[in-house]
């Protein structure tokens, strides 16, 4: 037992010590995380404002004008361009000048008077989130013009209605402000931890494989699973090291509050990260060589981004398709994240994400040592 434990102890001190003297590729683990978590950041917005708008006024009228003026002034819509047709707006659209346009018809202000004024609203729909954007500020602006409009006639009239029929408050809870970063940095912060850390354990293993260092360290009393848990050990402490500069970075950065159980997040990482060392010993018995290691990863990398919540909620998704992000653990610590870092809840709400991934790591490690051991035997 002891000769066992002394055998472990070299094994991780001498993969600390590859990894910490090559700099280069130490430097690179610890930057990729940061400096995508911030490309991801600055660039992913969920919700599209100022959108470029053209508007073709047949009316020219001060009704039409206050319906222009208010789109401008609801900050979704940027209009920049005015037009004299359907077709030019057409054109402009296909051109790509703007992503949205209004056609607003002749007599406008005297359809208003007789209640029946229509307003053509044309979005570009190669863009599904300007149409979603585009479509639902669309509706919103002219349903208060037109809110406004009648409140004014009634008015004029010198009628007393009372007061509105339904007044509705929305509350929008752990992120009042609506604020894109709250939904993305958790998330983000596990998508990244999920690919550095069967990248790099899979890497490691089938570079060593290749230069033939793994049969060396055979021919000495090392046993396969004393090497696995060698391999392991480092790994888990620089994808825990750089999970934690992703969560103070996004804490302090980016503002983005944390609510939850510090200590709980951290041991359900340490967890998670258990997994994906896991699915990348599994890896590195299928790849025979580094750039398969690359293309698996990948591959695994665009499933964890369209499959696992994080950024595509997975309820509309066809049941075939949710099975097969459920063998993916992200998609179950997505979840606890979200839940820890913006709900604050606990493991009375996250315990079936918990036993989820508490299963799918015990099956996943299993599953690498019994197939890890063979391919070394």
């Amino acid at each position: 037992m002891r000769k066992r434990q002394q055998r472990l102890f070299a094994l991780v001190r001498k993969e600390l010590t590859q990894m910490l003297r090559d700099r280069r590729t130490l430097g690179i683990i610890m930057a990729i995380p940061l400096i995508e978590l911030f490309i991801f950041a600055y660039a992913v917005e969920m919700t599209v404002d100022h959108i470029p708008t053209a508007v073709v006024d047949m009316s020219q009228d001060d009704e039409s004008r206050r319906l222009v003026e208010a789109l401008v002034v609801s900050g979704f819509f940027d209009v920049d361009v005015y037009l004299n047709s359907e077709a030019e707006l057409i054109h402009a659209l296909d051109a790509g000048q703007v992503r949205a346009g209004f056609v607003i018809p002749p007599n406008f202000a005297e359809a208003l008077q007789r209640g029946t004024a229509q307003v053509l609203v044309l979005v570009d729909g190669s863009d599904s989130f300007t149409v979603q954007s585009g479509y639902s500020a669309a509706l919103s602006v002219t349903q208060a013009f037109a809110t406004d409009l009648m409140l004014q006639k009634i008015d004029r009239l010198g009628q007393d209605v009372g007061g509105v029929p339904i007044e509705s408050f929305t509350h929008v809870l752990y992120n009042p402000n609506m604020d894109d970063m709250v939904f993305i940095v958790p998330g983000l912060g596990a998508m990244l931890l999920q690919y550095m850390t069967i990248n790099l354990t899979a890497t490691v293993v089938v570079r060593e494989r290749e230069m033939g260092t793994i049969e060396q360290l055979l021919i000495t009393p090392t046993r396969p699973l004393e090497l696995m848990v060698g391999k392991m050990v480092p790994n888990i402490l620089f994808s825990f090291l750089a999970m934690m500069i992703v969560t103070f970075t996004g804490i302090f950065w980016f503002d983005v509050p944390f609510r939850g159980n510090f200590w709980l997040y951290v041991w359900l990482t340490l967890l998670f990260i258990v997994s994906g060392l896991g699915m990348g010993l599994l890896m590195s018995t299928v790849a025979q060589t580094q750039k398969q290691v690359q293309q698996l990863s990948q591959l695994v990398a665009v499933l964890g981004l369209l499959l696992t919540g994080f950024i595509y909620p997975r309820p509309p998704m066809p049941v075939a398709i949710q099975a097969v992000g459920g063998l993916i653990p992200l998609t179950y610590f997505v979840r606890i994240v979200r839940g820890i870092f913006t709900k604050g809840v606990g493991l009375e709400f996250l315990w079936s994400d918990v036993t989820a991934l508490l299963i799918y790591s015990a099956v996943i490690m299993t599953l690498a040592a019994v197939t890890f051991r063979k391919r070394l035997d």
